[in-house]
């Protein structure tokens, strides 16, 4: 079955790079971005792995750890793991999960037959510390993913899980934010947002974002 936006997704032991990985054990109290590859000694993926090893600051901020997926094995992703750090030049600083077996692909409806029945597809999976899965995107072979997208994803599911806002589009962070439909009241409007906001229309209140 496949999975949806607030699910809590399924645990797994798998073999990585870094050893046996207990998915839940692994993720802890942190936000975990799961992305997958078809295969090792793929171009684009290994570009892809090069620029979430750069990133490594910024999902640390963010309290993010990143796990990336292929369906080869673990002897297979070491070899890998050296070109991407000659042809990067980076560190591969987090691990990546061996799948000869499928399991986690399965689990996490990675395989998508009309594009391809053997290989995973180009996910990502971006799972809250409860465990609850809140972003999904799925990208064809052909186009690389844009991890500073998937930060301000981040940024903004950070930001609206514990604020009373919403993010418009192309919001990054420090923009202002929409004020959730929901709060009506004037005392909590004034208790919430002290720094006032604007009534562009009586469903669209625009305000500085709260934590900054």
């Amino acid at each position: 079955m496949a999975l949806r936006l607030g699910d809590t997704v399924p645990n797994f032991t798998q073999a990585s790079t870094h050893g046996d990985i207990d998915f839940f054990a692994w993720a802890g109290d942190s936000w975990v971005i799961l992305f997958s590859h078809p295969k090792d000694f793929t171009p684009v993926c290994t570009t892809e792995l090069g620029t979430v090893a750069k990133l490594k600051p910024e999902f640390d901020k963010r309290n993010v750890k990143a796990l990336a997926l292929s369906v080869d094995g673990v002897e297979s992703h070491q070899s890998w793991v050296g070109d991407i750090e000659e042809t990067q030049g980076t560190a591969l600083n987090y691990p990546i999960l061996a799948d000869p077996d499928r399991k986690v692909s399965d689990l996490y409806d990675m395989i998508h037959p009309n594009a391809n029945n053997t290989l995973t597809v180009r996910s990502v999976f971006i799972i809250d510390p409860n465990k609850k899965l809140r972003l999904t995107l799925t990208y064809p072979a052909s186009t690389g993913r844009n991890f500073d997208e998937l930060l301000r994803v981040i940024d903004s599911l950070q930001l609206t899980d514990h604020y009373s806002v919403a993010t418009p589009a192309d919001w990054k962070d420090g923009d202002d934010c929409v004020i959730v439909p929901s709060i009506t009241d004037p005392a909590e409007l004034e208790q919430k947002f002290p720094k006032g906001y604007t009534a562009v229309k009586p469903y669209l209140r625009m305000t500085p974002q709260p934590n900054k």
